[in-house]
């Protein structure tokens, strides 16, 4: 087996694979954007390996623990997998800088835009994030994926329509914008 580093496609959760809820506490309220289990399976074939980075601040809110994160994760894996669709591994942020007492709160470099997520998992599973691209509807998904060197593609499903044009007003509007997920895995394999 090689050791050489291989690019992966890191991806916001909520928004982006899930259908957003405003801090998603419930495994029964994972619902997956459509589309979304077939773009990853997508990826899955074309080799790349898969990874969610996600901030989940409702941990440092005490809105729900890490117990109860990891139940939706798990739950999130199954409506993929019902599909035919992997994710390697999945990061989470529980980290705020203004909640959390002792535990969690803090100033971190986990935390999107900070690039934590992504080195950890380069890290741990042998990814060059140079070569690498990162799909998400916020633009600290793209700001984390740019530290790195790493590609990125804001999705207007969840967030990003409203980002996007947000940041087209000011003139700073990101340069691969698509309409989901499935959009923008075409974009990456078409560039790959």
């Amino acid at each position: 087996m090689s050791t050489a580093a291989r690019p992966a496609v890191f991806l916001d959760r909520d928004g982006t694979i899930n259908v957003e809820r405003d801090y998603l506490d419930d495994p029964s309220e994972v619902e997956l954007i459509p589309g979304a289990a077939e773009a990853i399976r997508e990826l899955n074939v074309a080799g790349f390996p898969v990874v969610v980075v996600t901030n989940q601040s409702g941990i440092a809110r005490g809105m729900f623990d890490e117990s109860r994160l990891a139940e939706i994760t798990r739950r999130l894996d199954e409506l993929l997998a019902a599909r035919g669709a992997k994710i390697l591994a999945s990061y989470y942020c529980p980290h705020h800088p203004d909640y959390g007492g002792e535990r969690y709160q803090r100033v971190c470099d986990c935390r999107k835009p900070g690039s934590g997520m992504l080195e950890q998992a380069a890290r741990e599973h042998g990814l060059d994030l140079s070569a690498s691209w990162i799909i998400g509807d916020s633009l600290r998904d793209l700001e984390a994926g740019a530290a790195v060197g790493a590609h990125g593609i804001l999705v207007a499903t969840g967030k990003g329509a409203e980002q996007y044009a947000a940041a087209r007003a000011r003139g700073e509007a990101p340069e691969d914008f698509a309409a989901d997920l499935g959009a923008a895995v075409r974009l990456v394999l078409g560039r790959t």
